[in-house]
């Protein structure tokens, strides 16, 4: 019961407090983008200062760059999307319960 009025008391609060002319949405996709951003960046940051005499490293490294440095910072794939079907498992028979 405790949790309920501490869950209900605090979305009251936040109702009465939050700012109401911040899209919050967008403000979250913005920092979700500058965080992803500085990730790949330190990452390619971190392969690249790493010294190599092999050719197999060479490429290793050339190859990973490229990709890293490639990605979208909002991949289509991992997002929602209602226009594609998705599939679904079929239901599950009577005589099984």
């Amino acid at each position: 019961m405790f949790i309920l009025r501490s869950a209900f008391w605090l979305t009251v609060a936040f109702l009465v407090i939050a700012p109401k002319d911040v899209d919050l949405a967008a403000t979250a996709s913005n920092y979700s983008a500058q965080a992803m951003a500085a990730g790949k960046q330190v990452i390619v940051e971190r392969i690249l200062e790493q010294d190599c005499t092999s050719l197999e490293c060479i490429g290793t490294k050339a190859v990973a760059a490229a990709v890293l440095q490639e990605i979208p910072s909002s991949d289509p794939s991992m997002q929602d999307s209602s226009n594609s079907p998705v599939p679904f498992p079929r239901p599950r028979p009577d005589w099984m319960g």
